[in-house]
């Protein structure tokens, strides 16, 4: 009996546990949030510190040793994030009505790209090729570190010019940020063939790829709208309140446009915002986005809790006191001097 009862858990039954107690944090830490200056991301990434420094629980993830596996977890964290972004707009697509919108895609995306890439290639002296990825990487802004200063669920009104610039930015900022992380990959490369890639990047990786992104999203997004909304009574899926419809959309949203080789991340935001357009104000709305938002809150914590362990031995170790000064100045100098510019 003594051996028994001394006998070391069976990891599966610790990783059941660990779960549960994930899912418990991921209801419980947005109520107990609330009055303190702390975000739930930044708890997430605290409890990985904390679990990587126990002695013995071997809690050492690291993304070098798996990066593909790292790269598809993100993806979809990254997705989920951009369908429940697209869900919970309540402002109708315009030229107009989207303005700070544009002015935030076209004028603070380049210029925070132009900026982060000067200040890698002089003070980082990094090549230039290799500074243009950089910015392009840092500049947009993330849809699900942004989430918990984004816009309220669907109906909710809670959608002031900040939220809603900050949400709807999120949601095109890849797409938009894209065809600059192809051209510092093209200008690597061409400086070794002194192969022609203007024209190449220009018809591919702007034109054709976020053109098939943005029509993929909305000939989905019109798709499971029929479907769900306008098709005989007796078999719309909005009939189920099922908000299971709303993941549906997203992996068949990404899918299809990565068959064509186009923008996935911009087709998924794209597909929530003429899905959300097939009946506005259908209450069926929150029922996707609560959904969507329960498996974002999941995946987002234990991607956050991963990387506080990758932290704690030694993730950053590399980086050097001109490293951390330059992304204190990103962050605390030009983000703000071209924010401004919106």
């Amino acid at each position: 009996m003594f051996e028994t009862l001394t006998r070391p858990p069976d990891p599966y039954i610790l990783l059941m546990m660990g779960l549960g107690l994930l899912i418990a944090l991921v209801a419980w830490l947005p109520l107990a949030l609330r009055r303190v200056p702390l975000s739930l991301p930044i708890v997430c990434i605290g409890l990985g510190m904390g679990l990587g420094a126990i002695p013995g629980l071997l809690f050492a993830p690291s993304p070098l040793e798996h990066p593909e596996i790292t790269e598809r977890f993100a993806e979809f964290v990254v997705i989920i994030a951009l369908m429940g972004a697209g869900l919970k707009i309540d402002r109708v697509l315009g030229l107009r009505s989207w303005l700070i919108t544009w002015r935030l895609i076209f004028l603070t995306l380049p210029l925070g790209i132009a900026l982060i890439a000067v200040l890698a290639g002089t003070w980082l002296a990094l090549p230039w090729a290799m500074a243009l990825l950089l910015g392009a990487v840092l500049a947009p802004t993330d849809p699900v570190l942004a989430s918990d200063v984004q816009v309220g669920p669907p109906k909710t009104g809670e959608e002031d010019e900040v939220r809603f610039a900050l949400t709807s930015e999120a949601g095109v900022n890849d797409g938009a940020a894209f065809p600059f992380v192809h051209l510092a990959i093209a200008l690597a490369a061409a400086s070794v063939t002194h192969e022609p890639w203007a024209l190449d990047w220009l018809t591919y990786n702007v034109v054709w790829e976020i053109g098939v992104g943005i029509l993929g999203g909305y000939l989905v997004g019109r798709l499971f709208g029929w479907i769900t909304f306008h098709v005989p009574a007796e078999s719309r899926l909005v009939r189920t309140g099922d908000g299971l419809i709303a993941l549906s959309a997203t992996f068949v949203s990404y899918g299809l446009t990565e068959v064509f080789h186009a923008y996935g991340f911009l087709s998924v935001f794209v597909t929530a915002l003429t899905f959300r357009q097939a009946h506005r104000d259908h209450d069926f709305h929150k029922s996707m986005h609560d959904l969507i938002e329960q498996i974002e809150r999941i995946s987002m914590m234990v991607l956050l809790l991963l990387f506080g362990g990758t932290i704690v031995n030694g993730l950053l170790s590399p980086l050097v006191p001109m490293d951390i000064a330059a992304a204190l100045v990103i962050l605390l100098v030009i983000r703000p001097i071209t924010a401004r510019w919106a």
